[in-house]
């Protein structure tokens, strides 16, 4: 099966993620999460990139990234992930993949989509019942969030957050946002209103990821 275009361009957000080769757990105590989180902070340092949400689950991890240019995505994630497979291969005695293939990523529009993206992730540990709420859990930007962002792991988000974040977090999504985004995971396409998605996908690549779905149908006006 051919490759994806991954349609990294410049002035876009993305939603990365990544799973346990065969889906098998990486992330087994404390210091395996501190660890990648250390890599992420000076992932900063290396990278043009702005993070703006992340979470390590057990066995995969989401991170809401803003690279400078878009070849800047590749780099960053080369980066971190062969970084932490040595550093997880030097303490365990162990070799051979880590990571289940390449890393997925998709874009996000921004706006409202931009937030929803956010919410997912941090309230993965609350849907996958780890936890009853997104601020117990350790090892996502939430708690970062609640701090203050610009903490040296995560940026500002470029739209407002509603008040209450935190409990907002801890909602359930609606059928509808969780279908959204669990077919642009499955399918790789980018996340955002109807009209966007398939202008988006049409001029970078994308429309292969849009297979069964039709165009957004136009509304005729009628003149008074």
């Amino acid at each position: 099966m051919p490759r994806i275009a991954r349609g990294l361009n410049d002035g876009f957000i993305y939603h990365v993620l990544n799973r346990g080769n065969s889906r098998e757990e990486v992330f087994h105590k404390q210091g395996d999460y501190y660890s990648f989180v250390k890599l992420l902070t000076e992932s900063m340092e290396q990278f043009d990139v702005r993070i703006f949400a992340y979470c390590l689950m057990p066995n995969h991890f989401h991170i809401l990234v803003e690279p400078e240019k878009g070849e800047a995505l590749s780099k960053f994630m080369q980066w971190l992930t062969t970084c932490h497979v040595r550093r997880y291969h030097q303490h365990y005695g162990t070799s051979g993949h880590v990571w289940q293939d390449r890393f997925k990523s998709f874009i996000v529009q921004n706006d409202v989509h931009l937030l929803t993206v956010a919410r997912y992730i941090e309230g993965n540990p609350v849907r996958a019942g780890l936890v009853k709420s997104a601020k117990d859990w350790r090892w996502s930007s939430h708690r970062d969030r609640l701090k203050g962002a610009g903490n040296g792991t995560i940026s500002d988000l470029p739209i407002a957050l509603p008040d209450a974040w935190s409990s907002y977090t801890d909602l359930p999504l609606t059928s509808i946002e969780l279908e959204k985004l669990r077919k642009s995971v499955a399918k790789r396409a980018p996340f955002g209103e109807e009209e966007w998605v398939h202008k988006t996908s049409e001029q970078h690549g994308l429309s292969s990821t849009l297979k069964g779905q039709g165009r957004p149908k136009k509304v005729m006006k009628i003149q008074s």
